[in-house]
C-alpha cells in the first residue's frame, strides 16, 4: 500500500492543536482543525482560521493521486469554495509564555 501523504499525517496528528500552514507561494497562517480524517490514501480536514481570524471555513483535502494537500476557503454568504493552494509544510504553534497553564510547566 502507497504511504499516506506526510503533510496530511503532520496535521491530523498535532489537530486539535493550532498549526501553522505554509502554503506553496508562501503565504502562510494558523488554523485549528475541527476535524480531521483519512479514508484509506485521501485526507480530509474542515477548521477555522485563528491567525488572523476571520469567520470564514476552511477545508483541506489531498489530491486524486494523494501527492499533494490542497487548502480551500468559504466565507460566509459565498457559494462554493475559493482554491487558496498547495499546503507544503505543517509546523506545530507553539503556546505562549503566557498562555501556558500553570498546571503544565509552572512553578
Amino acid at each position: 500500500m502507497a504511504e499516506l501523504n506526510a503533510v496530511a499525517k503532520r496535521i491530523h496528528n498535532v489537530s486539535p492543536e493550532p498549526i501553522r500552514l505554509v502554503l506553496a507561494d508562501g503565504d502562510s497562517g494558523v488554523y485549528r482543525m475541527r476535524s480531521t480524517e483519512f479514508f484509506q490514501r485521501e485526507f480530509r480536514g474542515e477548521g477555522v482560521r485563528v491567525d488572523p481570524a476571520d469567520d470564514a471555513d476552511y477545508r483541506l483535502v489531498t489530491s486524486d493521486d494523494g501527492d499533494t494537500v490542497m487548502l480551500g476557503r468559504q466565507a460566509p454568504g459565498e457559494d462554493g469554495w475559493q482554491l487558496l493552494g498547495t499546503v507544503t509544510a505543517a509546523e506545530r504553534v507553539e503556546p505562549d509564555v503566557g498562555d501556558e497553564d500553570e498546571d503544565e510547566g509552572g512553578v
